[in-house]
């Protein structure tokens, strides 16, 4: 055994990856397991009859947490990945026929949405200057840091966020926020729908979420060339650069823990030692499963669980003009559509329904003159309902939506086709009941009761990914890596210190 300490990491998602690279460029010994036979996690890739699909996250946004990643290894990011900044952000159909281009840039957004909808552009303008601000002064600080060690706070960070925090922001829904915004029915659904970045419903969570606008329509949206399995790819690469050691279909049956310290691992029956163990598993099955402490596990379920997801590969044998790289179309009915969801937890009959087409920025991800549609609706956490009845119904319902909008019959353009439904996510991803991002923000205070980046009660043990601080899709997951990196150096010099 080499002389360094050593780390073991369980799961190789994106959060797993980047905390794999920041404990080895730190100088410890780094392994990690992973029951898939791939790295990724959710970021994962498949081919089918020539089409090429992208299974999980399809939207980059902040790059630079990526860079950062890469200036820190010492490595040129560009030798790994390489990613160019998309023209527009979505295109969005509404049920009444009317639609928006979200254009990068912001006169052309907002004289789309006068055009379009009859929103005056000067609302557009100064929802977006308040939602830079709102995430600038309080969202970052957010982030960026760990809540439970409060005292990384600068007084001076903390006063600034508590006077950017206004009553709208804290203690009204984000629906509110936005009927308050915005003057048309479209702009407030428009803007409504980014409570779904964390799997949340906008008529309970707060207002607060007005600040995810900011990442796409002020800071933009990119696209990785390669597609986003790409990033899973660069991240793995600089990883065994580093190396970082990986163990793939090597599922971790448990955390050995012992006086209050975790001590290593017990993989295919064999105990393998260390001096630290981050989990990139999500937080419930980390519990219940790797510490068998039911009574942490439950406590974990007190908050609500976040949305999952419906999905739909195809190839579509023609190609769409009027389609960019993400399109939304809007349900007639969003308060049902998540009523529905969160409450009956049953599927709405008219779901909004979101398309991201990879070959629209690039040739080799279809065939010639054919597009590689992932299709995405909202779904209710995994209950017990009956999915095998469900998924066709709901199947049907897309199919019927977008041959409206886009005048053919859709269903007769489909060439090749796989699902990915609640029950998969949670059978690949051990995300619990499915859900996407482990709990919702659909309380005022959720987002300060989401899992804490280290073990109060275990000494040596943290948690990364998207189930726990600060949340769930890629930015955030590189935001939790980094604060537990810091964490444990930050313990680990504290260590030193009292052992020197």
């Amino acid at each position: 055994m080499s002389s360094k300490r050593q780390a073991i990491i369980v799961g190789a998602g994106i959060a797993g990856l980047a905390t794999a690279i920041r404990l080895a460029v730190q100088g410890w010994q780094v392994q990690v397991f992973e029951g898939n036979s791939y790295p990724g996690g959710k970021l994962s890739w498949f081919e089918q009859d020539g089409y090429a699909f992208d299974a999980g996250p399809s939207l980059f946004t902040q790059p630079q947490y990526i860079e950062d990643l890469f200036a820190l290894a010492n490595e040129p990011t560009q030798d790994y990945f390489q990613y160019v900044q998309s023209d527009v952000a979505c295109r969005y159909f509404f049920a009444n026929g009317k639609h928006v281009t979200a254009w990068a840039d912001h006169d052309k957004f907002a004289a789309d949405m006068e055009t379009q909808l009859g929103e005056p552009a000067a609302n557009v303008h100064a929802y977006l200057q308040r939602s830079a601000t709102t995430y600038n002064k309080i969202g970052k600080l957010f982030v960026e840091k760990s809540l439970r060690h409060w005292r990384q706070f600068s007084w001076k960070e903390v006063a600034t966020a508590i006077r950017h925090s206004s009553k709208s922001l804290l203690m009204g829904s984000l629906n509110a926020y936005n009927e308050q915004a915005f003057t048309t029915k479209e702009a407030v659904q428009m803007f409504n729908r980014y409570a779904t970045y964390n799997g949340s419903n906008p008529y309970k969570a707060p207002g607060m979420l007005s600040l995810i606008p900011h990442l796409e329509l002020n800071e933009g949206t990119f696209y990785p060339k390669g597609g986003m399995i790409s990033i899973t790819n660069a991240l793995h690469r600089l990883a065994e650069k580093k190396g970082v050691q990986f163990h793939f279909n090597s599922k971790v049956e448990r955390i050995i823990e012992s006086a209050g310290k975790a001590e290593g691992v017990v993989v295919n029956g064999r105990n393998i030692m260390a001096d630290l163990i981050v989990s990139n598993a999500d937080v419930y099955f980390t519990y219940k499963h790797l510490l068998r402490n039911e009574i942490a596990a439950q406590k974990v379920l007190k908050q609500e669980r976040s949305s999952s997801a419906l999905i739909f590969y195809w190839g579509i044998k023609q190609s769409f003009p009027q389609l960019g790289l993400h399109n939304i179309f809007f349900s007639d009915n969003y308060a049902e559509e998540f009523r529905h969801l969160f409450q009956t937890k049953t599927f709405y009959q008219d779901p909004t329904v979101y398309i991201n087409i990879t070959s629209k920025m690039e040739s080799g991800q279809a065939p010639e003159g054919k597009e590689n549609w992932f299709v995405m609706i909202n779904a209710p956490a995994n209950v017990g309902q009956p999915w095998s009845e469900w998924i066709p119904e709901a199947r049907q319902r897309i199919i019927s939506k977008l041959s409206k909008h886009l005048q053919c019959d859709v269903a007769s353009l489909i060439e090749t086709e796989a699902v990915l439904d609640p029950v998969t996510i949670e059978q690949r991803t051990a995300s619990y009941m499915g859900s996407l991002y482990g709990t919702s923000s659909n309380s005022r205070m959720a987002a300060f009761l989401r899992h804490a980046n280290d073990s109060a009660q275990i000494q040596g043990l943290y948690f990364v990914g998207g189930s726990v601080h600060p949340g769930g899709g890629i930015p955030l997951c590189m935001q939790s890596a980094a604060i537990t990196a810091n964490l444990i150096q930050t313990q680990n010099k504290l260590h030193h210190a009292a052992h020197h």
